[in-house]
């Protein structure tokens, strides 16, 4: 229940910044991917069938605000949770490093999947082009997600939750 609430008020604060900042903020490539960087410290850190209902609760809610085809992001947002999932269930440390590269891989993973899903296999040869700012928004996001899963885990300390991932 702490873990449902918790990151459903993240997942609103994250959907809240990733649609009011660029209205204020000039460089959308700045602002990293939020709701990528709490899929991937769920995969990392909870298993079970409550992270994934939230990651994909937390993409469904990516659709509604963003007024794309619904199912899309939820979709990509569980893939990068079950990414993050699987890399956590191999290794034995998953580091803030780890955490990092898994963001911008599931950062990478939902942009290339939503042009490729919104626009057919047609456009991938227009997405190469696009190659580039995809890298900057995975590497903008991966700088932020050191910061963010410690701020993760002093919400989770604070709320009783485990802050590291509970092997099975």
């Amino acid at each position: 229940m702490r873990l449902t609430i918790l990151f459903a008020f993240l997942g609103f604060l994250a959907l809240a910044i990733e649609t009011a900042i660029p209205y204020w903020f000039s460089l959308r490539i700045l602002l990293p991917n939020l709701v990528v960087i709490l899929a991937v410290d769920l995969g990392l850190r909870h298993h079970g069938a409550l992270p994934v209902a939230l990651a994909f609760g937390m993409g469904y809610a990516t659709d509604a605000v963003a007024g794309t085809t619904l199912g899309m992001n939820a979709l990509l947002i569980t893939v990068v949770y079950l990414l993050a999932y699987e890399v956590s269930a191999r290794l034995m440390v998953t580091t803030a490093f780890i955490g990092a590269v898994m963001v911008f891989l599931g950062t990478l993973l939902a942009t290339l999947g939503a042009v490729i899903l919104q626009s057919g296999l047609a456009a991938l040869p227009n997405a190469v082009d696009l190659l580039p700012q995809f890298a900057a928004e995975g590497a903008i996001s991966a700088v932020f997600a050191p910061v963010i899963f410690a701020l993760l885990g002093g919400l989770k300390r604070l709320t009783g939750l485990p802050v590291g991932p509970a092997r099975e």
